[in-house]
């Protein structure tokens, strides 16, 4: 389309005080090649935003630059329509609030900006989504326990059809083994019921729900939106279609057989917690091996539990649930006695509360210490505890003892998806074996875009947790199915409506592409040609970043914008002795540190320019050798943090980044520069205060090497 240009430029907010807005006035005019610059010094108020619709309506200005506030603030405001381009340039958080007023160096850095942020308006193209033919509402819900049936519910309450995957032949996991449940309302004192006959039952009369009990995946292959499930069923298979999956495989015991120090299968009165809630729902009662009533009963918490040898991590539900089968105890046997042997108690929230209820009752003893082991001595069992409260060893002899094992989760050792993707058949776990998902903001998401994580399968968690879980996965997936059939991103780039494109013709089968994308966006033919699946894509550019030959972009972000960028900003030549700092900013984390910076009027060093990129690992080597050759001084690469905790939204655009070092010192070499002319940086979007001393730091490192000897060439 033919493009018309208007660039807005906001005074307000000190941005006029602190600016020549006369000279940016002029820029856009001349080097932007604007045909409508206006000012005003309220933008964002109803008469700034009149004065850019009018020009839109009457002036046919289709491309708009507006020179204000940062593009994270006030984005409801701004926006004119989806036959208009808009792009924000940064002069107050970035300029105006963090630099000298009315400076030489100050305002360069602004006009910078505004010739940085026309440039890029005029490149950018309108996206056209891309749609696929036979899209399907459909959830799929693998996994009939407490989470799932809360998933399967909720969904289907909204309208939605869902088809729910039980491998077992009843529906309901492990809480249909459970007697009752710890309390949940106050005064947290008198236990409850699970309430999972009357969620079973909802699930089951809903005609939005099918159901197949006794049934597993055998396979799952396309993308969201049309994801096509076999179902391997007792008496064959089924075949369904789906928008998305909601895993909500639940969880399994760890085996007690492993923890020989407590003696476990060495004597029959030796039992774990989920066989004493088996033993209580059956209706038999508490009972030892010979089918007496014990009278003395022991609780071992933690049992391998909190313990490097066998599960580094508490499971968080098994204080409450001693606590809840040591009331079982007491209630089936007033004058039988309980002992609670901990390392920690832990009861969080309300259930404060129900941990007082037990600590009053004069038959429970509970005492803080460490297990050494347990002795069996006949029918006797002797408790053996160190390091109590008492500071001394203790030996308590008990009818039964009760292990506290934790919870393990089902996918650590079973297939559950089988996905026909190049990325491998099932979600990738973290160290613990919990299905991957990104806990710091969107607790649901996995690395497999449409597949969310949901109860056990994802953290150990109790009933109420497990239900919230449930609810929160459908409601997701029920948003990617609508963002699929709009041909919209899910997070986190909601809504956005690129998609990767590639130029086949160059492609050399490198395989770049096919292995970096976090997300298995990509499959591949036997000689390595990738297939894209663009439904599966998150938008986050790290195959633009991967690819030799620079033959992926996106209709709104591609080499070509970015390098027209980096082209549009001043380089001082040697003679000035100004550096020239380029920082490729993470979007996520790092440009918004910078913008926390900028409210805090935090003064930084004006020679660094920043682009903020969608993923620090979408900056394809290519950049970095325009940036170079051009005469920058140094780059900056700075990316989210990455690691177990991670908190790079795109998994490992940042982790690749150190991958990619080889390639990038090749760049160096290649045009003869040292190698600290780049440096890689990890930052968390609260690191701010880094930032400033940062580019100083980094800034008198550059001019102690030496200008870059491409300056003025």
């Amino acid at each position: 389309m033919d493009k018309k240009l208007g660039i807005y430029l906001c005074s307000g907010c000190h941005i006029g005080e602190c600016l020549d807005m006369q000279a940016l006035e002029k820029a856009a005019l001349g080097e932007c090649k604007a045909a409508v610059c206006k000012k005003h010094e309220f933008l964002c108020g109803r008469e700034g935003l009149e004065l850019i619709n009018n020009d839109i309506k009457s002036e046919g200005v289709n491309t708009v630059v507006i020179g204000a506030c940062s593009p994270r603030v006030n984005f409801d405001l701004f926006r004119f329509g989806d036959q208009v381009i808009l792009e924000r340039v940064n002069l107050r958080e970035h300029v105006a609030w963090c630099h000298k007023p009315n400076d030489e160096d100050t305002q360069m850095l602004a006009e910078d900006y505004l010739r940085m942020g026309a440039i890029k308006a005029v490149k950018i193209n309108f996206p056209e989504p891309y749609i696929a033919e036979g899209l399907t509402s459909k959830i799929l819900i693998i996994g009939g326990g407490v989470s799932g049936l809360t998933s399967a519910f909720s969904a289907a309450s909204l309208g939605t059809e869902v088809v729910l995957v039980e491998k077992q032949a009843e529906l309901g996991g492990w809480v249909k083994n459970m007697h009752r449940q710890y309390p949940k309302a106050p005064p947290h004192a008198a236990l409850e019921p699970t309430g999972l006959p009357e969620l079973i039952d909802q699930v089951k009369k809903n005609s939005k729900i099918t159901v197949y009990t006794s049934s597993t995946i055998e396979k799952i292959s396309g993308e969201p939106g049309r994801f096509e499930i076999t179902i391997k069923k007792a008496d064959g298979t089924a075949v369904e279609k789906a928008a998305s999956i909601i895993v909500a495989t639940g969880w399994k015991p760890y085996d007690a057989k492993k923890l020989e120090h407590l003696s476990f299968g060495k004597h029959p009165n030796i039992i774990t917690n989920v066989m004493m809630e088996e033993m209580v729902s059956s209706g038999r009662g508490i009972k030892t091996a010979d089918g007496q009533r014990p009278k003395r009963i022991a609780f071992i918490q933690c049992a391998g539990s909190r313990d490097p040898n066998h599960l580094p991590y508490c499971s968080s539900v098994c204080c409450n649930v001693s606590l809840k089968q040591a009331m079982y105890c007491r209630e089936q046997d007033p004058d039988s006695l309980v002992f609670v042997f901990y390392k920690d108690l832990r009861t969080p929230g309300h259930h404060e509360d129900f941990y007082r209820h037990a600590q009053n009752d004069a038959g429970t003893f509970l005492t803080k210490c460490e297990i050494t082991n347990i002795d069996v001595k006949g029918n006797t069992l002797v408790v053996n505890a160190a390091d109590t409260l008492l500071g001394k060893e203790i030996s308590v002899e008990a009818d039964l003892v009760v292990l506290a094992t934790g919870m393990v989760p089902t996918a650590l050792d079973e297939k559950v998806l089988h996905l026909a993707y190049r990325k491998g058949d099932e979600l990738p776990q973290l160290k613990y074996g919990f299905t991957d998902s990104h806990f710091i903001c969107f607790p649901y998401e996995t690395e497999r875009t449409g597949i969310y994580a949901s109860g056990c399968a994802r953290a150990p968690l109790d009933t109420d947790a497990a239900r919230s879980d449930g609810t929160g996965a459908a409601m997701k997936a029920i948003q990617c199915a609508d963002l699929i059939s709009r041909g919209m991103a899910t997070l986190p780039r909601f809504g956005d409506n690129t998609y990767p494109e590639m130029y086949m013709q160059r492609c050399t089968d490198c395989k770049r592409c096919t292995e970096e994308c976090p997300f298995g966006a990509y499959d591949e033919t036997a000689k390595g040609t990738p297939l894209p699946n663009p439904a599966r894509c998150r938008r986050c550019g790290i195959c633009m970043g991967s690819c030799p030959e620079r033959i992926i972009s996106f209709k709104n972000y591609n080499i070509e914008i970015l390098s027209s960028m980096i082209k549009n900003f001043s380089v001082p030549d040697e003679f000035e002795e100004k550096p020239r700092i380029l920082a490729f900013m993470c979007e996520n984390d790092a440009y918004p540190a910078m913008d926390m910076a900028g409210l805090r009027h935090i003064e930084y060093n004006p020679h660094v320019r920043i682009i903020p990129v969608r993923c620090i690992g979408s900056v394809n080597n290519v950049l970095i050798a325009d940036a170079l050759s051009g005469g920058v001084d140094g780059i900056l690469l700075i990316g989210c943090k990455h690691g177990d905790d991670y908190q790079c939204h795109f998994i490992r655009g940042s982790e690749l980044i150190g991958k990619r070092e080889g390639n990038l010192q090749e760049t160096l070499q290649r045009l003869a520069l040292e190698p600290e002319r780049i440096k890689a940086v990890q930052l968390s979007i609260n690191e701010y205060d880094r930032l400033p001393k940062l580019f100083s730091e980094y800034v008198e490192e550059i001019t102690e090497m030496g200008f870059n000897p491409f300056k003025g060439m």
